[in-house]
């Protein structure tokens, strides 16, 4: 009997590994939904839909700009969950023909909806995740110099050139951000 009963203990302990392995997968990505959520989705998934940008996309530099603070602020005075600079936010909000003030630039669905429609312009602009999201952050000025002088290619392929500490930093963690969103969203 004792021998019947290590063999039950043994298959046990095996069953319960092997299930453990299988339940893995499920467990460590329903963590990763709870750091990594899906705040604003109305918004996100319309706006990224209307103006061509992947959603995820949008969602990981919300988590990276703001942790979906709808009211934050930088010092350098960006604002809303797309971190979006006043005067950038009043250029776009004219191509889209919307009226825009320092109040509505926190609103969720303005920030969004202007924030998605300038990663659209960027995108359209460099065919190109990386310096899209350089440029968002440092500037299409300074993405145009920097692919001028040959310090990153036009094709984005040595991003990690960016000669910004910060915005080489901010490239890697938006697209790290991205792929994340990309493996527990899927």
């Amino acid at each position: 009997m004792t021998k019947l009963f290590r063999k039950f203990i043994i298959l046990g302990i095996l069953i319960g590994i092997v299930l453990s392995i299988l339940n893995y997968k499920k467990i460590h990505r329903n963590i990763l939904m709870r750091f990594y959520t899906k705040e604003y989705q109305y918004y996100v998934e319309k706006y990224s839909n209307e103006y061509e940008v992947d959603s995820n996309l949008i969602f990981a530099i919300i988590k990276a700009e703001s942790n979906f603070n709808e009211s934050a602020v930088s010092n350098k005075d960006a604002k809303g969950l797309m971190q979006l600079m006043y005067p950038t936010a009043v250029d776009v909000a004219k191509v889209l023909d919307v009226e825009i003030d320092e109040e509505k630039v926190l609103e969720p669905q303005y920030n969004i909806m202007i924030g998605t429609k300038y990663m659209s312009m960027l995108f359209n602009k460099y065919q190109n995740a990386g310096l899209a999201l350089a440029a968002y952050n440092a500037g299409s000025g300074n993405v145009d110099k920097w692919i001028t002088e040959g310090t990153i290619d036009v094709n984005g392929a040595n991003i990690e050139n960016i000669p910004y500490k910060e915005t080489n930093n901010y490239v890697r963690k938006i697209l790290r951000n991205y792929h994340i969103y990309k493996e527990i969203y899927a």
